[in-house]
């Protein structure tokens, strides 16, 4: 049985303020916030297409392959949506936090750079970077922030192809990332999920690996996911609004709006 409720209360606070071990999870959500696209049309379950093609595809292994002048142009497409987006508060609010607890990692499924921006320094990036490039022949990787790109960027080490140092569809996450993930979220007191649904594995584990470690876990998110119903707390609502909520003011009283579910 996990509580839901729609801000922090008093006795979670406690739990924030005496953790000496954080991490964190975050996904779409937390991004989306600042206006980057989900690729979902609507927010339901049919993806955007780009050029007569599903987004799938053009971030694929196969595609890279095959083509890859297009996957750069599909990146430099979506590194163009992001040139102007800046982060929100949930962002500021984590990098914050790197600064206020003994042990802090940051764990993001996004690729856009924006907790970087916000000014968190350790962040483990699983599945890559969109400003990054790297090299198909030697494996150097290099920022490449010009947008648009004029024309497939050159390796600075060798002179060899680029790739976009993204994970694509088919692909395994870079190694050791995953790795430094799990042993943060083993030995962490307070685990948050931020901002998504953690269904795509093997970051969906992750929460399930800090329960087993006796972490209390705390879901943000707009919406009820399957982590709901073995988190510690679920808070409802956007990370911008919910994640300041913890270095805030107490509530007069122990009251909170809350439900519970099974």
């Amino acid at each position: 049985m996990s509580p839901v409720l729609t801000q922090v209360s008093n006795s979670l606070r406690d739990l924030f303020e005496d953790a000496r071990r954080v991490a964190v999870l975050t996904g779409a959500g937390i991004s989306a916030e600042s206006g980057v696209p989900t690729f979902r049309v609507g927010g339901g379950s049919e993806i955007w297409m780009w050029r007569g093609r599903p987004v799938t595809e053009l971030s694929s292994r196969e595609l890279l392959a095959t083509d890859p002048k297009l996957v750069w142009e599909w990146f430099d497409h979506r590194r163009s949506m992001l040139a102007e987006i800046r982060p929100n508060s949930g962002h500021l609010m984590l990098a914050e936090w790197e600064r206020r607890f003994e042990e802090f990692t940051l764990i993001t499924q996004n690729i856009d750079d924006l907790h970087q921006a916000a000014g968190s320094l350790r962040v483990l990036e699983l599945h890559g970077n969109i400003w990054r490039a790297r090299c198909r022949r030697c494996g150097s990787t290099f920022e490449v922030r010009e947008s648009p790109i004029q024309e497939v960027p050159q390796c600075l080490a060798c002179g060899g192809p680029s790739r976009p140092d993204v994970v694509l569809f088919g692909e395994l996450l870079p190694e050791g990332v995953f790795e430094r993930a799990e042993k943060a979220v083993q030995n962490c007191d307070l685990f948050f999920v931020v901002g998504t649904s953690a269904v795509v594995y093997p970051a969906a584990s992750l929460p399930i690996a800090a329960k087993q470690a006796r972490a209390r876990v705390i879901e943000v998110n707009p919406e009820l996911t399957d982590i709901s119903v073995f988190a510690d707390f679920t808070l409802l609502g956007n990370a911008g609004q919910i994640l300041p909520q913890f270095t805030q003011g107490r509530f007069e009283g122990n009251s909170c709006d809350s439900q519970r579910i099974n």
